[in-house]
């Protein structure tokens, strides 16, 4: 549920009389940019139909609300790591914070939906200016235990961020606070986002940048560039009546990217910092992995997608109730996730197998409750979500500490990197791709409840599909292990 730390760049820690300690007041100032950053992209959720009354947006819109956020985090992710190495961790990370507060408040006064889709881009760029800052920083100020017990309290931000995130929406609308609605969950930032701001040079080491590190921005554009002509069509090409402009976006989408590979392996030839190096994706089993990160992220974003907009257009319920239904499922993604190392001493390589079982099994329970001719009741779908949280939970840790397993040590920062990058991306496909199927002509012919409901079924059998993609994949897996000498 939640995102990976990005470490695009993450140099050898100093010494205790490199620098001090920071406080735990420090601590919590860098921990709370990650909240904000994590905060954002799930509290937005059980906003979604609110957003789209009042605004009036379309359903493309609503969709690119979602997508413009992590699709631009994605992208952004390691050149603002580099960032940081060249500029200095504390500086570049009190840019971030500035930008994404500003990005916040626009977000918070948007008069239309084309205002509201472009400050979700300006605050998915400041996240990736932001997030990278904080993982580096923990490892450069910490040693030891005390590194050990901040990066679990970084872990622990993650989680409550992720099984918090539709509640605060939820709590933040049903209050409509100075008549603000909606507007709320993100205007929540700014007090946030300002007193960490004012702290920082109180409380953080300037952390000063190094000259070495280069940016890729020829490579972030064409990467960039390839992403959006995938994703614009598959959003605006049924609004539009597919014209031929999507289909052209479609077939140019690979030629980029061919492009962007080629980039990418002429600046490695010519001992430059390409943005993804070919050496690392030239391992066949992190490319491998790096493909099951990209379908799981992309089935459960349609997942967080389709079931806010199910919880309350399809069961009617107000915002309050589908998040406290969405906190059901997080909570025990959470819980399940702190004890993810003791399952995985129990059950060894069988660990992220049961965890894709119970998922398929969650997704298939869902989708037969969807499509009953009467309508799931709220403990019901509570039920089933609680056994799909545990899943989660039970998979995405260990599928990316094996996705990052096996590669030589000076790899370990850029992947951690990249497999961020994917999981954004996974994000933002994923909400373009069900919302083709949950907008679609013939799901709209009937009343909206019952096309949102069939819709939200045809959304959990996809979702299936990649789960069982998994689950494949994780046998596959243990069945070469095992094959090995």
């Amino acid at each position: 549920m939640s995102s990976l730390p990005s470490a695009a760049s993450q140099p050898s820690p100093p010494t205790l009389t490199e620098a001090r300690t920071p406080s735990a007041l420090a601590l919590l100032v860098m921990l709370s940019g990650t909240f904000m950053v994590v905060l954002d992209f799930f509290i937005v959720a059980v906003a979604l139909p609110s957003i789209q009354h009042e605004l009036h947006a379309s359903d493309g819109a609503l969709q690119w609300v979602v997508i413009g956020y992590g699709l631009a985090t994605g992208i952004a992710l390691i050149t603002g790591g580099r960032l940081g190495d060249i500029h200095g961790k504390r500086r570049v990370f009190m840019v971030g914070l500035a930008l994404f507060c500003a990005a916040s408040l626009v977000c918070g006064l948007a008069p239309s939906a084309a205002v509201l889709v472009g400050a979700r881009l300006a605050q998915g760029l400041a996240g990736a200016i932001l997030q990278p800052q904080v993982t580096a920083m923990l490892n450069l100020l910490y040693t030891g235990q005390k590194r050990a017990k901040a990066f679990a309290a970084y872990g622990l931000t993650l989680g409550m961020a992720a099984a918090c995130g539709q509640l605060i929406g939820g709590l933040l609308i049903h209050a409509d606070l100075a008549g603000l609605g909606w507007r709320s969950c993100f205007l929540i930032n700014l007090p946030i986002g300002l007193a960490a701001l004012a702290l920082c040079p109180r409380v953080l080491p300037a952390l000063e940048g190094r000259a070495g590190s280069r940016l890729d921005l020829v490579g972030a554009a064409l990467l960039a560039a390839a992403l959006t002509l995938v994703v614009l069509p598959l959003v605006q090409g049924r609004d539009a009546g597919w014209p031929l402009w999507t289909l052209a976006c479609l077939v140019a989408a690979p030629v980029m990217a061919a492009v962007f590979w080629w980039q990418q392996r002429t600046l490695a030839a010519r001992g430059g910092q390409p943005l993804v190096s070919p050496s690392l994706l030239a391992q066949p089993a992190f490319a491998l992995g790096l493909l099951v990160v990209l379908n799981f992220h992309a089935g459960n974003a349609s997942f967080y997608f389709a079931l806010a907009l199910y919880l309350q257009q399809g069961m009617n319920l107000p915002p309050l109730d589908s998040g406290l239904v969405f906190t059901a499922m997080a909570v025990m993604f959470f819980l399940t996730s702190m004890a993810a190392p003791k399952l995985a001493q129990w059950l060894g390589s069988n660990a992220i197998v049961a965890g894709a079982v119970l998922v398929a099994l969650g997704y298939a329970a869902l989708f037969t409750l969807v499509m009953r001719p009467a309508q799931p009741t709220v403990a019901m779908m509570v039920a089933v979500l609680l056994v799909q949280g545990v899943g989660l939970g039970m998979v995405m840790a260990p599928m990316v500490a094996a996705v990052l397993a096996g590669l030589p040590a000076q790899h370990a920062g850029v992947a951690s990197g990249v497999v961020a990058t994917v999981q954004h991306v996974g994000n933002a496909l994923g909400v373009a791709l069900i919302g083709m199927l949950f907008y679609a002509p013939q799901m709209e012919s009937a009343a909206r409840s019952t096309s949102v409901g069939f819709g939200y079924g045809v959304a959990y059998l996809g979702t299936l599909a990649v789960c069982l993609a998994l689950l494949y994949r994780s046998f596959a897996c243990r069945a070469a292990t095992r094959a090995a000498p």
